[in-house]
């Protein structure tokens, strides 16, 4: 069916949702080390042990406080993050289904909630592409969805690029393969409308979540700034939550300090530290904040005429290539987009 056929937004601001089984929820976010798998002995050994670093976060998070309904992993709680060229980075990836699904599984069952995580992955589909994949374990341990990254930040590092793969870098070939429905896809649960992305600083993306009918907002993200999350949150009318990983304060990165938000922008909960772990925690009344909601008002007629005309540095599709032409580093990245940037000259890193 093409596109301008399929239903993404109802035009009267009513979204679908299925019936909630219960009037407040509890949302967990883990916020844990991250150890990569390139500083183990093997990848099999890394992934065990990264493995039983999350039962055992996940049973604690089942035993203290209250039982949750949603518990929240990083951006890269299994595989960490591994540099080198993409060869040497694929090997640092998870298969999803694949082993590390199953177990996960059998957490979110264990726990009777939803489990959800972040991680790069590889696929045959996609050959040699490193895909960016937020994956949701449902309350039965059967995967309930997996969540694109839908794009990468931009012109953030002078020296490179980030050469993973999202929607937007094969947009035509992903929605001719999944539809376009799941460019920005909302899982209806019965604990309210979620959806998971990576993205950061990048409000048209949150806008598009927000129209298809997002309730909660689950964010994994390395490093993030609390005020895009706020602001997120606060602007498109859904609670949200951001889990990061957490790394000595002697490093110099802000890590640490995951958090909540209601759609007021207010903190719900947030944890105190960068550099420990812990759980963050926060009741959602969502059959209150979901009685007679309708999707947020945004200024579209308004603002159309200059949307139609503005044109974004790099063309949509710019990974939609043969493998062996892939870029292999963030540098070859960075020598694409310029090659192929339309602005005059090509937009630099701040």
């Amino acid at each position: 069916m093409p596109g301008s056929l399929v239903k993404l937004v109802a035009p009267d601001g009513t979204y679908d949702k299925v019936p909630l089984e219960k009037d407040s929820i509890v949302v967990k976010v883990m916020q844990t080390r991250v150890k990569s798998l390139s500083q183990f002995p093997s990848i099999t050994e890394g992934l065990d042990e990264n493995m039983k670093y999350m039962e055992q976060m996940a049973k604690q998070a089942m035993t203290e406080g209250d039982k949750p309904d949603f518990i929240l992993f990083h951006e890269f709680p299994l595989t960490g993050y591994s540099g080198g060229t993409r060869q040497e980075k694929l090997p640092f990836t998870i298969e999803i289904p694949g082993p590390e699904t199953a177990r996960i599984g059998n957490i979110a069952k264990a726990c009777d909630c939803y489990i959800i995580f972040g991680s790069y992955v590889r696929d045959a589909t996609w050959p040699d592409h490193i895909l960016s994949i937020n994956t949701v374990i449902g309350r039965d341990g059967n995967i309930a969805k997996t969540f694109w990254k839908s794009r990468n930040i931009k012109r953030i590092y002078k020296d490179r690029e980030i050469t993973t793969t999202t929607i937007e870098a094969v947009r035509d070939a992903y929605r001719k393969k999944y539809g376009i429905e799941e460019e920005f896809p909302v899982l209806r649960t019965e604990f309210g409308n979620i959806a998971v992305s990576t993205v950061q600083f990048d409000p048209f993306i949150y806008a598009a979540f927000a129209m298809r009918g997002t309730e909660i907002m689950l964010r994994t993200a390395t490093l993030f700034a609390q005020e895009d999350v706020i602001f997120t949150a606060w602007s498109n009318d859904f609670y949200s939550a951001m889990a990061n990983f957490t790394l000595p304060v002697s490093t110099g990165y802000n890590a640490g300090e995951s958090l909540i938000v209601n759609p007021h922008g207010k903190i719900l909960a947030k944890h105190p530290s960068k550099e420990e772990d812990g759980i963050v925690e926060a009741k959602i009344p969502i059959a209150a904040f979901r009685k007679d909601r309708t999707i947020p008002n945004y200024a579209l007629e308004m603002t159309k005429p200059v949307f139609e005309q503005y044109q974004q540095e790099i063309p949509i599709n710019h990974l939609n290539m043969k493998k062996d032409k892939l870029p292999k580093t963030g540098a070859a990245m960075k020598e694409l987009m310029d090659s192929i940037s339309r602005y005059n000259p090509p937009k630099k890193a701040n």
